[in-house]
């Protein structure tokens, strides 16, 4: 007995919860004036958090976003084990 096409498990491409209306796409310049705006100190930093966690921010640019500011987090935190690192070695050195 032949399957038909109504009883395979698998009907067409996954869609994985986005339709194209739902997700719509960055244009080029606007990703050349996000990270022209990302590279300003502090308002960059600012605005990571405004694309992270708006809900008008496309999923695209909000994942960016949040990537970005967990590798920010990683940076800092390997930086303070760093520079205690380096002040206890320095600490040290000057009592022998």
């Amino acid at each position: 007995m032949e399957p038909t096409t109504n009883s395979l498990p698998y009907s067409g491409a996954p869609t994985y919860g986005y339709t194209d209306n739902q997700s719509p796409t960055v244009s080029m310049g606007d990703w050349i004036i996000t990270i022209l705006l990302s590279c300003i100190p502090l308002v960059g930093f600012i605005m990571l958090f405004v694309w992270a966690f708006s809900s008008s921010t496309p999923p695209s640019k909000a994942n960016w976003a949040k990537a970005t500011l967990v590798f920010f987090l990683v940076v800092m935190v390997l930086g303070v084990l760093f520079a205690g690192s380096i002040a206890a070695m320095l600490a040290t050195a000057g009592h022998r």
